[in-house]
């Protein structure tokens, strides 16, 4: 994680491992993320299901499509969103791992994204 991102490091790397952009671009696309939806944090509370909270990071599920919509917003390619979202999705299943949540969290995310965010300080 960097001071810019609630994604760990690890998760960076695997998803610059599998993503179809270069993967030195991963890390800044999720920080540029972190910071289109980090203000929306209170919307998120509102109309998304939280799934995880700590010191770190808050974890929703939002609707299919949902980084694909802050991409065209962002003026992202395709691709660019689907790795933003890969990162957020292997960070919940990260968290479900050290929960022993993660088969809950792999059914959520076969109908929703995941969205991850600073917790607030």
């Amino acid at each position: 994680m960097t001071a810019d991102n609630p994604i760990e490091g690890q998760v960076l790397v695997l998803t610059a491992a599998k993503a179809s952009v270069g993967g030195d671009r991963v890390p800044d696309l999720v920080a540029e993320a972190r910071r289109a939806v980090e203000p929306r944090t209170d919307e998120l509370r509102r109309r998304y299901e939280r799934v995880h909270a700590d010191d770190v990071r808050e974890i929703f599920l939002a609707p299919d499509g949902f980084w694909a919509e802050v991409g065209e917003e962002r003026g992202w390619s395709r691709r660019a969103a689907e790795a933003v979202a890969r990162a957020h999705a292997e960070q919940l299943l990260r968290v479900g791992k050290r929960e022993e949540r993660r088969e809950e969290f792999e059914t959520a995310l076969e109908l929703r994204e995941t969205v991850v965010v600073g917790a607030k300080k």
